[in-house]
């Protein structure tokens, strides 16, 4: 409510049915009491609010709409990183939420169709990372049968949904996030924490801060597209609706961020489309709780359908369904490359081409020129390297160094890797854990045994793996003096960092190499306080990596600051919490109203 005098009192409320936009205004005047404006488009951006048959209401409706405008701009403050210092009152909750959850014993965690919940009988553990002998949860797997229920039921909803309020939806997800913040911080915390072997300041920049980040922004971008109208025509209203996907999408999310499980489903959703959550087997506990703290917010039942499942079942029966409108997807490349596939071998099935967003992963660099200060190196290049044992998308894990700083900078990284503590997350002192499952031990544990065998490479430190309690690798530097080494071009997704060192006059050379030598294209750094070496390689790496870092790690980026994603094998670089991202799950609508109407069907020129 807006007064602009002491006897107005002027309400707005964008409303969107389903073919067009609308402002409605109502003016509660002496003179036009109970008069109802109703304005056929949301395009306040403009300014110009046409209001028929009271001249002089023209002036407060635009200085209403650059009010209301100005006030829906605001875009959120990040969310407040704890640190959980020792004895902290944060360190103290999250130790007995951990607690709690832990004694609580697993938990069951049913196929969602339709809001019902439903067990198959068919059950999967999660088990803890750094304990393989403690069970978290047990997961129902849905079978093919139950997910094509879950399309019906998302299906059966899509409509009311797709047309509901999109203030209404935004609201919905700004509460979600508002729970996330306050009443299941502790909760989120610690279900990521025991499920996927995050320590608590991992768990807390991924599972609550993150989370909370991308929920807000597109909440505040999905307000904000609705004011990204066309302009009019000398005698027309012009306006455009962004429709959901005629269909359903399902999010894929991968194990190793809480945050893109809540962003993959999030984003689609927020947008008017009914979404099939498949959690990933690493991540069950804390993407259960997401969902039900999506419930609780508001999002009705069957708009998200969780559904814990198996790859090999639910890939084939979504690719095949003719509703499929998108898949939402974060993961390995080969896995992408698959669905990708099968999309094309169903493409005359389907009703609209599907929409395909996928990140899947990085070989991300470190490049050093000669200028670079060795101690900001090592400390970074750790860092990005080892935290959560090398298993974020765009964890550093191959470094360029030139010979003239080489020596210091690796005595520098490995006195530090020397005091890098390892071990259960619940002691609070660690600095890295377990890496997630059975699979991904034998995987790394490959690529150490080359490193040990091969005479290109020299293991600098680390090396050594041990499962019989958790999965554990040791954070592992290795030098090799092999430019293509399958170290320096396949991704590990673990704690093993290679180093390549170069002649300081090849550094235009190396540039090049950089570029080169790895299919994938997600994350980079170059180090130097030479800003012409700055700018020469910014050109140089230009197509080398979506997300570019001068003097600082290349993981770590912040929602709203640093959009994230990349290209070549690392996926479609569709930039997430974004105002542009949201919009690939929209089909827009554009409408035209004739404001004068045609009654000649000939043309000036024909006299």
């Amino acid at each position: 409510v807006v007064s602009t005098q002491s006897n107005c009192n002027i309400q707005y409320r964008p409303y969107c049915p389903s073919l067009h936009t609308s402002l409605i205004i109502n003016l509660l005047i002496p003179e036009y009491c109970n008069k109802l404006i109703s304005v056929p488009k949301h395009n306040i951006s403009l300014m110009a609010l046409r209001v028929v048959g009271l001249p002089r209401m023209r002036n407060i409706g635009r200085t209403l709409c650059r009010r209301s405008l100005s006030g829906t701009q605001t875009a959120p403050k990040n969310e407040p990183v704890m640190l959980f210092r020792p004895d902290s009152e944060e360190a103290v909750k999250l130790k007995a939420a951990l607690m709690e959850m832990k004694q609580s014993g697993p938990v069951d965690i049913p196929v969602v169709v339709g809001g019902e919940e439903v067990r198959t009988g068919n059950i999967r553990k999660q088990v803890s990372p750094y304990d393989h002998s403690q069970t978290l949860a047990t997961a129902h797997i849905a079978d093919a049968e139950t997910i094509t229920k879950a399309i019906e039921a998302g299906l059966a909803v899509r409509k009311q949904w797709e047309r509901r309020d999109p203030l209404d939806r935004a609201e919905i997800f700004d509460k979600a996030a508002d729970l996330i913040s306050g009443k299941y911080r502790y909760q989120v915390l610690a279900a990521t924490m025991l499920g996927q072997g995050k320590t608590p300041i991992q768990a807390e920049i991924d599972s609550t801060c993150e989370l909370i980040d991308f929920w807000r922004y597109n909440a505040h971008y999905s307000r904000a597209l609705q004011n990204e109208q066309p302009a009019d025509g000398v005698d027309a209203t012009n306006s455009t609706v962004y429709r959901g996907l005629e269909g359903f999408v399902v999010a894929i999310p991968p194990f190793n961020f809480t945050a893109i499980a809540g962003n993959l489903v999030g984003s689609p959703a927020i947008m008017g489309n009914v979404v099939l959550w498949k959690p990933s087997n690493g991540a069950l506990l804390s993407n259960w709780l997401l969902f039900n703290i999506l419930r609780e917010a508001g999002v009705p039942p069957g708009v998200i359908g969780f559904l814990p499942s198996e790859g090999r079942v639910l890939g084939p029966t979504v690719t095949a369904h003719p509703a499929l409108a998108g898949i939402s997807f974060t993961g390995g490349y080969d896995t992408f490359a698959n669905v990708s596939r099968l999309i094309g071998d169903n493409i005359g099935v389907y009703r609209n081409f599907p929409r395909l967003i996928g990140e899947c992963g990085g070989k991300n660099f470190h490049l050093v020129h000669p200028s670079a200060d060795p101690v900001v190196v090592a400390a970074t290049t750790i860092r990005s390297a080892f935290e959560y044992s090398g298993q974020k998308c765009s964890a550093c894990s191959r470094l360029y160094l030139p010979s003239s700083l080489a020596p210091d900078v690796i005595k520098r990284m490995l006195k530090i890797h020397s005091e890098i503590p390892s071990g259960s997350p619940e002691d609070f002192s660690n600095f890295m854990s377990a890496v997630i499952d059975a699979s991904s031990f034998a995987n790394i544990r490959s690529y150490l045994e080359h490193a040990a065998s091969s005479s290109d490479c020299t293991v600098l430190a680390g090396g050594g793996c041990d499962d019989s309690i958790g999965y554990y690798i040791q954070p592992t530097i290795v030098q090799t003096t092999n430019p293509r080494d399958k170290l320096l071009n396949e991704e590990i997704f673990g704690p093993v960092l290679s180093v390549y060192v170069y002649e300081d006059a090849d550094f235009p050379e190396v540039i090049e190499l950089v570029d080169s030598t790895s299919p994938y294209a997600l994350c980079g750094a170059i180090f130097a306080r030479d800003e012409a070496a700055i700018l020469q390689a910014q050109g140089g790496l230009r197509e080398a990596a979506g997300n570019f870092y001068i003097n600082d790690k290349c993981t770590g980026s912040i929602v709203g600051q640093q959009p994230f994603g990349g290209a070549r094998r690392s996926g479609t670089n569709d930039k997430t919490a974004t105002s542009y991202y949201l919009t690939k799950w929209t089909s827009p609508l554009a409408i035209k109203r004739s404001n004068v109407p045609q009654t000649q069907w000939r043309h000036p020129h024909m006299g």
